[in-house]
């Protein structure tokens, strides 16, 4: 039980260093749209083949498990990996969102999901609907990203990153056969997007 404790901090831990990605776009990059999306479709590329090689050679497989196995989730060994869920998640928005946008979006990823997994898994007494995500997990991801979001969103409209962050935690806590790694930085910056364009 403890070994699996271990491994759920190391796996949120992992999750959470993502932002940096975002962080990239914006302090390193200088909001670059252009670069940062061949950034990822480079990374994109690179994560789908070690995929490939990964579920269809055995001798890959068996050096990717001694490197990242302690990290996998069950049903990641026989599926793509959250890291390349990322990644698609960050082209996209990169591409189709205007760039604090986007940087918040994937923010939102990288520190409500990890806050809400942590904080859920601690002291998730009150069980939403689906009897899965808790109550104080998504008061926790609403909480974490909003904090993230004021101070790092003041480039948007503050009614933009408040419903953007509600709509990140409808979207964690929404039980769609989605990976969340896509479905909350899509959902999220495409209600961004329409808020800023209504406001």
């Amino acid at each position: 039980m403890a070994s699996e404790q271990v491994k759920e901090m190391l796996r949120k831990f992992i999750h959470l260093s993502s932002v940096a990605i975002p962080l990239a776009y914006r302090y390193i990059l200088g909001y670059n749209r252009w670069l940062m999306f061949w950034l990822l479709i480079v990374a994109l590329i690179i994560s789908l083949v070690m995929e490939y090689y990964r579920l269809h050679l055995p001798s890959f497989r068996k050096m990717f498990y001694r490197l990242f196995g302690l990290v996998l989730r069950r049903h990641e060994r026989k599926d793509f990996t959250g890291a390349t869920f990322l990644l698609f998640a960050g082209m996209l928005s990169v591409a189709f969102f205007k760039q604090p946008i986007a940087f918040l979006a994937m923010s939102y990823l990288s520190v409500g999901d990890t806050f809400a997994a942590i904080v859920g898994k601690a002291t998730g007494k009150r069980k939403l609907l689906d009897g899965k995500k808790s109550i104080e997990g998504s008061l926790a991801c609403f909480a974490s990203i909003m904090a993230f979001a004021v101070i790092f969103g003041r480039e948007l409209n503050p009614w933009v990153y408040s419903i953007g962050a509600l709509a990140a935690t409808l979207a964690e806590s929404w039980r769609i056969p989605v990976d969340d790694n896509v479905k909350i930085p899509l959902i999220s910056g495409f209600v961004m997007s329409l808020v800023h364009i209504i406001i």
